[in-house]
């Protein structure tokens, strides 16, 4: 996907507010690229130019065949359907593509499955825990047949120890289904962990300060690691 001098601008109470400005860049395809920055930079403003939610000002997104279509979102709240159980929420994603019931529920289930949800597919969201629940939009992420996917901060309201499990659950889906992934957050050791490049922001306007590529296999990626030490510290300076 390319990006190429991007410009966008809101009218706020009559004023002008300016979110990005000549901003160009490339993800390349099936890699995930994190995106660094302040909040209020214009990250999600980016997000809802390439999911087509919005039209820039000036400027193009171009993507690849591969990538034409429909696009899966992942937000900070898991935005389930409350009145539907776990299988219907994700099951519903898939009623577009023309498979019968039969087939899209046992597509459904194999997703729930995968995120460690088996047993409770028949369950409603207010049943489960907040780390469940995004556990249930991830599994509808990736049953969603978009070859983009767009992650705005998914995992930032939950506690550690959780998050690290609900980005293990990812990437175990995303490896074994690779897509290009355009992922927004504020923690640089998250972006380290996942991203196959780590792009660090300015405040708005946007533009890019610093692109790091990361070689490093995922499994073999330590924080302790000097050099990822060294790179998170790069974003602080």
């Amino acid at each position: 996907m390319r990006a190429q001098h991007l410009d966008k601008t809101y009218v706020v109470a009559g004023k002008t507010l300016p979110v990005l400005e000549d901003f160009s860049l490339i993800v390349p395809t099936d890699t995930i690229t994190a995106l660094v920055g302040p909040s209020g930079c214009g990250k999600t403003t980016f997000l809802r130019l390439v999911g087509e939610l919005e039209q820039p000002d000036r400027g193009s997104i171009t993507k690849n065949g591969k990538e034409e279509g429909p696009i899966s979102y992942l937000f900070q709240e898991p935005r389930l359907l409350p009145w539907h159980t776990v299988l219907a929420n994700v099951e519903l994603v898939l009623r577009p593509f023309g498979a019968d019931h039969h087939e899209r529920t046992a597509k459904a289930m194999e997703f729930i499955e995968l995120v460690g949800l088996a047993d409770y597919a028949k369950f409603k969201p207010e049943q489960l825990s907040g780390g469940m629940r995004q556990r249930v939009a991830i599994a509808r992420a990736f049953a969603y047949p978009g070859r983009m996917m767009l992650l705005d901060e998914p995992f930032q309201s939950l506690d550690s120890s959780l998050r690290w499990s609900l980005v293990k659950a990812f990437l175990r889906l995303w490896e074994a289904d690779k897509r290009t992934t355009v992922y927004v957050t504020h923690d640089v050791q998250e972006a380290v962990l996942m991203a196959d490049t780590v792009i660090r922001l300015s405040s708005r306007p946007m533009r890019i300060i610093e692109r790091h590529d990361i070689d490093t296999p995922r499994n073999d990626r330590s924080l302790g690691d000097p050099a990822f030490i060294a790179l998170q510290a790069a974003f602080y300076t």
